[in-house]
C-alpha cells in the first residue's frame, strides 16, 4: 500500500467506509464572509464537529494548523490552486468583475509543499466546460502534473470536477459531470468531489462510471437543516462515499449541532457510531 493510499485511507471511517468533509477554503476565492471572519475561531468550531477531515487553503493552514496537532484530529486537507468565481466580493472594482466563473486558473502548492505544511491530502479544480479549449487544456495539463508529482510524495489527490464553465447553463448535468468526474479519475485523482445531481438515479450514473470515491459539494446555502439531510441521503443513496460540505456546516446557526446532523446520517446510518 502506498503512502497516498494510507492518507487517504485516514479520510475514511474505519466502519461506514463514508468521509464526512468540512470544507472552510472559501476566503481563497470569496474573501471573508459571514462565519468566517476571523478565521482561527472558524475554524476551532469546525473541528469542535469532528468532521474526518476540512479542507482549507495554505494560508489558512498556517495560522491555524496547529488546532489540528492532537490525536484524533479530522485530516487537514489544503486546497492546492485558485479560480475566478463568480460570486463577486463586492468591494472588488468593475474590471475584476468577470462573471465568467472557472475561466481564470493558477496552481498555489505544489504537493510537497502540502505534505510539509502537515496536510493529508490537497484537492484541486478541473473545470469543464470553460469558455475557450486552451483554459480548460492548462487546467487539465496543471492537475494532471500535480497528480503525478503527488504520487512521487505519497499526498492522495482529490479532484474537484464541476461544470463552472462559462458555457455551462446547466451545473448538475449528470452526463457532463461523469464525464469530468471519469476525466479526473483517468487523470489519476484518487477522489473526486463533484456536484450532486439532485436526484439519486442520475448520480447514480456519476458514481457508476468512476473507477474512485464520489464525494459530494454541498452547493448553494440552504437555511434549513433538513434540505441539506435530505441533499446528502440522496447522494448516498446513489453510492457516493461522503459529502465535502462548508457553507452549510460554517455558516449553520449552531456548526457543531450541524457536523453531528451529518455524521448521523453519512455514518451512523452505514452502521458505524457518529
Amino acid at each position: 500500500m502506498s503512502g497516498a493510499e494510507i492518507r487517504l485511507g485516514q479520510l475514511f471511517d474505519r466502519e461506514s467506509g463514508r468521509s464526512f468533509i468540512a470544507a472552510f477554503d472559501h476566503g481563497v476565492t470569496l474573501g471573508p464572509k459571514p462565519g468566517s471572519e476571523n478565521v482561527v475561531e472558524s475554524l476551532q468550531r469546525i473541528i469542535d464537529g469532528n468532521p474526518d477531515g476540512i479542507l482549507i487553503s495554505p494560508g489558512v493552514m498556517k495560522v491555524g494548523g496547529r488546532l489540528f496537532g492532537f490525536h484524533g484530529a479530522p485530516v487537514p486537507i489544503v486546497r492546492a490552486d485558485w479560480i475566478y468565481n463568480e460570486e463577486v466580493y463586492p468591494g472588488l472594482p468593475a474590471p475584476l468583475q468577470d462573471p465568467r466563473q472557472g475561466e481564470h486558473y493558477e496552481v498555489i502548492c505544489t504537493p510537497e509543499d502540502a505534505l510539509a505544511m502537515g496536510a493529508g491530502a490537497i484537492t484541486m479544480f478541473l473545470i469543464v466546460g470553460t469558455s475557450d479549449g486552451k483554459t480548460f487544456s492548462d487546467n487539465a495539463r496543471q492537475v494532471a502534473a500535480s497528480v503525478q508529482a503527488a504520487r512521487r510524495a505519497g499526498m492522495p489527490v482529490i479532484v474537484e470536477s464541476v461544470l463552472w464553465g462559462g458555457r455551462m447553463e446547466d451545473k448538475r448535468d449528470p452526463e457532463l459531470l461523469a464525464f469530468g468526474a471519469r476525466v479526473a479519475a483517468e487523470f489519476g485523482a484518487d477522489a473526486i468531489k463533484t456536484a450532486y445531481t439532485g436526484n439519486p438515479e442520475t448520480m447514480r450514473q456519476v458514481v457508476e462510471g468512476c473507477p474512485v470515491p464520489v464525494l459530494v459539494l454541498g452547493g448553494v446555502r440552504s437555511a434549513d437543516p433538513a434540505v441539506v439531510l435530505e441533499a446528502t441521503q440522496g447522494a448516498l443513496d446513489a453510492g457516493a462515499k461522503g459529502v465535502v460540505y462548508g457553507r452549510n456546516v460554517w455558516q449553520a446557526d449552531d456548526p457543531v449541532g450541524m457536523c453531528g446532523m451529518l455524521r448521523g446520517v453519512i455514518h451512523e446510518a452505514a452502521g458505524a457510531p457518529a
